[in-house]
C-alpha cells in the first residue's frame, strides 16, 4: 500500500519497537536525488514516530516522483499510508 509518492509495506514483528526501512532504487534518480529522498522521509517519519503503533517492520520505497514533491506532500503522503495499514493511532491534532 501506498501513497503518490511512496509505497509502504508492513509486517508486524515480536518486539516492543519499530524497525524502519528505506531503500530507494535508481529509478528515483541519481544518488543525490535517492539520498534527499531518504532523508525526507526519514524526517517525516521521526515526526510521525511518537503517533506510530509499536511492534510492526516498515519499509519505505520512494517513488520517481518524490523528487519534485515538497515536505508537506511527503509527510502527508506517509500518514495517508500508515493509516490504510492501520498503525497509525488518532491523536488530537493530526489530520
Amino acid at each position: 500500500m501506498g501513497a503518490k509518492h511512496i509505497t509502504v509495506f508492513v509486517l508486524p514483528n515480536s518486539k516492543a519497537i519499530n524497525r524502519l526501512g528505506v531503500s530507494a532504487s535508481k529509478k528515483v534518480g541519481g544518488a543525490v536525488v535517492r539520498n534527499k529522498a531518504r532523508r525526507r522521509l526519514k524526517e517525516a517519519w521521526r515526526l510521525l514516530e511518537a503517533d506510530i503503533q509499536k511492534g510492526h517492520d516498515i519499509v519505505l520505497l520512494p517513488r520517481a516522483s518524490i523528487a519534485e514533491a515538497d515536505f508537506a506532500e511527503i509527510k502527508s503522503g506517509l500518514r495517508q499510508a500508515l493509516r490504510k495499514h492501520g498503525i497509525l493511532r488518532q491523536t488530537e491534532g493530526s489530520t
